[in-house]
């Protein structure tokens, strides 16, 4: 039986050292997390347990929540054009170009080359979003419009993965239906209810948004979806709240980022087998090639299009180049029903992972846009 609190020792003391190392090298904590994730999976012996699959899932849950909630509708408005175009480019111009390649190149099934498409199609919301909140970027024109066009991105990955692959039954329609009308309440509802209740040590502001979340999970997961996807758009429904509320949603975001999204980072992470790294390595790195450049083809133009500085352009293609959340739940769907195997999986759960790390150190290390503070953040945060 194992012991529950050095176990926790060990993911917290990872989590910590990954903290620690960011702020001495200047990369985002998310990526520390998947790489000290990676080594303690692979010299460590440190295991994915059912409560870690919880609570990494939590974590994917109220961080997808977050990126929504910073979602600004006026920014949405000021520049449609340029978040739809790049999160629809970014997500049809890898789905084809992997979907090609592992029917043509590798053989693979059109359902399994769906999968691969789908799966190397994201953008990853958890990583940008982590990304934006420490470079301070959620409070710019640029953050905003990245985190809208990864809203895109992903829906149409989540789109695509029900049309192709969803069982339309019953319980599908509930789920649609409880999802369009809870939507619909909550803007009105919320701010009433968190008047009323709002400012108690016991938060039961966070307890009611979590309910919400939950419920909307547990009804996708009968439903065959993903309980992120619910998750997204209700922080998007209710960022013109949130987004008022600062104080709140900074409580949220502290509980995520201090004992939540470790460990989905961490678990991240953990899943890539160096084995298999080495053994089908070639596969992999040509898996990310094709998802980078179908990226960076289809994206950097449209940046010089909507008249993006050079290096706010190069920046956002490679944030939209990232995946890692709807990606690996794309590939794990995959498994779970059978239409890809274990090595499938593990080759585009690696490339997936790859994605999150690749352009993201590129694109901080390189090409990050100058970015001031402004001062009513600092006083309010």
């Amino acid at each position: 039986m194992e012991n529950v609190w050095l176990v926790s020792a060990l993911w917290i003391g990872l989590a910590l050292l990954a903290s620690l190392v960011s702020i001495r090298v200047g990369l985002s904590v998310a990526l520390m997390e998947i790489l000290f994730g990676f080594f303690g999976g692979n010299f460590l012996g440190l295991e994915v347990t059912q409560w870690v699959t919880y609570l990494a899932g939590v974590g994917a849950i109220v961080l997808t929540f977050l990126a929504g909630a910073e979602i600004d509708p006026k920014i949405i408005k000021k520049h449609f054009w340029s978040s739809t175009s790049i999160g629809v480019m970014g997500f049809f111009a890898p789905f084809f170009g992997v979907m090609l390649y592992a029917r043509f190149a590798l053989g693979w099934s059109w359902p399994q080359a769906e999968i691969a498409g789908i799966s190397l199609s994201t953008t990853s919301v958890a990583v940008v979003y982590a990304v934006m909140i420490e470079t301070g970027f959620n409070t710019t024109e640029l953050g905003k419009i990245i985190l809208a066009a990864c809203f895109i991105n992903d829906i149409g990955t989540v789109l695509a993965l029900g049309v192709l692959f969803a069982n339309y039954n019953l319980w599908l329609v509930l789920f649609a239906a409880a999802t369009i009308g809870l939507l619909f309440l909550l803007p009105r509802f919320i701010p009433w209810f968190f008047k009323k209740v709002g400012n108690r040590v016991s938060e039961p502001e966070i307890k009611f948004i979590l309910l919400v979340l939950f419920l909307l999970g547990g009804l996708g997961n009968i439903a065959k979806s993903e309980a992120v996807l619910p998750a997204y758009l209700v922080g998007m429904f209710l960022a013109p709240f949130f987004l008022e509320e600062r104080v709140l949603a900074q409580r949220m975001r502290v509980i995520a980022f201090a004992i939540l999204t470790p460990f989905y980072f961490l678990k991240a992470g953990s899943l890539i087998k160096f084995e298999t790294l080495v053994s089908a390595f070639g596969m992999i790195a040509v898996f990310l090639g094709i998802k980078m450049a179908t990226k960076i083809t289809g994206i950097w133009p449209l940046t010089k299009a909507f008249k993006f500085e050079r290096r706010e352009g190069i920046y956002t293609t490679l944030m939209m180049s990232t995946g890692l959340t709807f990606g690996s739940i794309s590939a794990l769907f995959g498994l779970s029903n059978g239409i890809i195997n274990q090595d499938q999986y593990t080759i585009l759960v690696s490339a997936v992972i790859g994605s999150a790390l690749v352009p993201t150190m590129i694109a901080q290390r390189w090409f990050q846009p100058k970015k001031t503070f402004p001062k009513e953040n600092w006083l309010k945060w």
